[in-house]
């Protein structure tokens, strides 16, 4: 299973169901690093530190971090989709394809239907 960090916008609806698919997943909130105005960059950094892959609908900056820089752990950038359960399922599909997230950038994108 994969080791998460996820970033103050991702939706904890998500993480909750991504933990009970058996991912590893701690919350900006939950490190104390939450309302704290820490930048994208630093967001990143702290994964890094702690072995775990972004997971955030912050896609734009995120993919920018990582062109500039694949030496992280993974960045799941996703589309913002409201039914949770399908979120958590495709996040959780994408993670399983992979044999490592390690400098890898995957894209979770909410279904067109």
């Amino acid at each position: 299973m994969a080791r998460f960090y996820a970033d103050e916008q991702f939706p904890f609806p998500v993480v909750e169901l991504l933990r009970t698919l058996g991912h590893d997943v701690l919350t900006v909130q939950e490190a104390g690093n939450a309302d704290r105005s820490i930048s994208d960059e630093e967001v990143l950094i702290f994964a890094i530190g702690q072995e775990r892959a972004i997971l955030t609908i912050n896609r734009d900056d995120f993919i920018r971090l990582h062109r500039r820089n694949s030496q992280h752990f993974g960045i799941v950038v996703c589309t913002n989709n409201r039914n949770w359960e399908q979120f958590a399922t495709r996040i959780d599909a994408a993670v399983r394809a992979e044999v490592t997230l390690e400098g890898k950038l995957i894209r979770v994108v909410r279904p067109t239907n």
